[in-house]
């Protein structure tokens, strides 16, 4: 049931934009903050929550693998639309806050797949 995962993704999607504008506005910027950033945590954990809660049949967790696969590309294809040069010009801060989120995940993704193996050891 492929279509089950496009709407769970399209779900998350519209409630990740909605929290970026949000974040935007709060924040006095008037653009998304972060929208696909979002989209993608809350993807991963009503994927991990219907898993772990046994309410998606096999089919559907295909169809939530196969989505989150392409979700990938359309990532990348939205951040090429944006504004680098701008963003470089803007100064340290927008440099900094690109930096130190890239940096993190490049220490904690080892770290989190450490744990995970050895939660499925035990």
């Amino acid at each position: 049931m492929t279509i089950y995962g496009l709407g769970l993704l399209a779900a998350c999607f519209l409630a990740g934009q909605l929290i970026g504008e949000v974040l935007g506005r709060l924040i006095g910027i008037d653009a998304n903050v972060g929208g696909v950033g979002f989209a993608m945590i809350l993807l991963i954990l009503a994927n991990d929550k219907l898993t772990r809660s046994k309410l998606m049949p096999p089919a559907t967790q295909q169809g939530i693998l196969f989505w989150s696969a392409m979700y990938i590309p359309v990532i990348v294809a939205m951040s090429a639309t944006q504004n680098v040069v701008g963003a470089f010009s803007g100064g340290l801060v927008a440099i900094v806050a690109g930096t130190i989120p890239t940096a993190a995940m490049f220490f904690l993704i080892p770290v989190l797949s450490r744990m995970r193996q050895k939660k499925e050891k035990k």
